[in-house]
């Protein structure tokens, strides 16, 4: 019996809760980017980096305030944060090889390749190191915490798993669409992603399992992204 049939997920916060949470993501934004701005880094890719980080830490600590606080219940269990779940080392597989299909599938619907914000930020090999550390283990933690362990219970409760998921992917592509370029193939690219991250999430119970094949997702795209700055060395 998978997690969705078993009928388990029945969060005890709100559409109210997720709404405020999304309104306390701005004034956190604006508090991250003040934060860095009197303060020197060696390139601004770090910099940029940096300040993602206090946003995403500012935001875990909105997470806590309202579940944890306004409901006196743990953060992380109530998230989906554990790690007793079938299939982990399908899950840490899985990653890197939807990296590698969706990147094979990117290429063939991609007239030119997108804009990418990520080559930008990085200039050296400190902003290589820092952005990579970034998104290979923060970024995920982050995201799959608020997308598929705080939104997505609400929408499977509401809607159903199938349109759970997929309603969940709706801003988790939104979200990464700017990173590789306004269009809709980026769009379509980053949603499938996110659809095999909800599915993940869904069939286990665990956060920790959409975590995972976040992380090897990213890890096998930035390794794509070496090979290629590799490549174009003369």
């Amino acid at each position: 019996m998978t997690h969705a049939e078993s009928g388990r997920e029945n969060p005890f916060w709100t559409y109210e809760d997720f709404f405020l949470f999304i309104g306390a993501m701005f004034p956190c934004a604006a508090l991250a980017y003040l934060a860095t701005m009197p303060l020197h880094f060696p390139s601004k890719g770090v910099q940029a980096i940096v300040s993602q980080f206090i946003w995403y830490a500012l935001g875990l600590a909105v997470l806590y305030i309202l579940i944890t606080v306004r409901y006196g219940q743990p953060l992380w269990s109530s998230l989906g944060w554990n790690f007793h779940f079938p299939g982990a080392l399908t899950c840490a597989t899985t990653g890197p090889a939807l990296a590698l299909v969706l990147a094979i599938f990117g290429g063939l619907i991609l007239r030119s390749p997108p804009d990418n914000t990520i080559q930008k930020l990085i200039t050296d090999r400190l902003s290589l190191i820092v952005v990579m550390l970034f998104g290979v283990l923060i970024a995920p933690v982050f995201e799959e915490l608020v997308f598929r362990g705080f939104l997505l219970p609400l929408l499977v409760r509401s809607f159903g798993p199938a349109l759970g998921i997929v309603l969940t992917t709706v801003p988790f592509a939104l979200l990464h669409v700017s990173t590789y370029g306004w269009t809709w193939q980026s769009l379509l690219i980053v949603g499938l992603a996110g659809l095999v991250f909800g599915y993940a999430r869904e069939r286990t119970g665990s956060t920790v399992a959409s975590t995972m094949i976040h992380m090897g997702y990213n890890a096998m795209l930035f390794g794509l992204l070496l090979v290629q700055r590799w490549a174009s060395i003369p």
